[in-house]
């Protein structure tokens, strides 16, 4: 079942001679338990395609469905609340809350949702854990660096019963065995039947997904199934 589904999304900024098209009629659909890599050139719409995706932007025309429901047919509140219990979000630029540590920032979407502060915090720490950050808990994010920041983002994203995670650049701050933790944790959310979007640069990051979509000028200009092209590099020659 596709947990997340773009139909024919356009997104343009600006009016008249000034209209920049950032998304041109993009179909996309990911299934619960499957990632999805999206890379392209700087500029290609990349990032504005997880904002719409995230409901955190309108398309100017087609229809996002999370989970069976229409984002068109949502209210604000109906929106915010997908976005609180289903949607797990990683931004380039963390969006961490400066008064809130590391642990408090992990636990707070399941706070924002009722759950009692101790298990929210529970929940955090062992997010933490699993990305080598139990000892930097209570740490508040300016006592952080760069890279231990993206990974309190990641365990953010990922507390919880999220069904659908989208994360912009997850690796871009970290060296090369900090982004291949977060790149497993990411995929252990994929096994409990998360669905995933990562936007990227890397190729050795990308090549870990189910499907590598390529964007460019706002366009699906191709996109590569990584089961089948491994089985193709793995089939004997003739």
């Amino acid at each position: 079942m596709s947990l997340l589904e773009l139909k024919s999304v356009s997104k343009s900024y600006g009016e008249g001679e000034t209209s920049v098209r950032a998304l041109e009629e993009i179909d996309l659909a990911v299934d619960e338990g499957h990632l999805v890599a999206v890379m392209g050139p700087s500029g290609s719409g990349k990032s504005t395609l997880l904002t719409i995706a995230g409901s955190l932007e309108e398309p100017t025309s087609g229809d996002v469905v999370i989970d069976g429901r229409s984002l068109h047919t949502m209210s604000r509140n109906d929106k915010a609340r997908l976005r609180r219990r289903t949607i797990g979000y990683v931004f380039q630029d963390f969006n961490l809350l400066p008064g809130l540590t590391a642990a408090e920032n992990v636990a707070l979407p399941l706070e924002l949702d009722g759950v009692s502060g101790r298990t929210a915090r529970q929940a955090g720490l062992t997010a933490l854990e699993q990305l080598g950050l139990g000892g930097r808990a209570n740490r508040y994010p300016d006592q952080l660096s760069g890279g231990e920041r993206q990974r309190v983002a990641i365990a953010r994203s990922v507390v919880g019963e999220r069904k659908l995670l989208l994360a912009d650049e997850p690796s871009g701050a970290l060296d090369s065995a900090n982004g291949e933790a977060v790149m497993r944790m990411i995929l252990d959310a994929c096994k409990r039947g998360v669905a995933a979007v990562v936007v990227t640069h890397d190729a050795h990051l990308a090549s870990w997904a189910d499907r590598v979509i390529f964007l460019r000028d706002g366009r699906s200009v191709d996109h590569i199934d990584t089961d089948l092209a491994d089985s193709a590099l793995a089939a004997p020659s003739a």
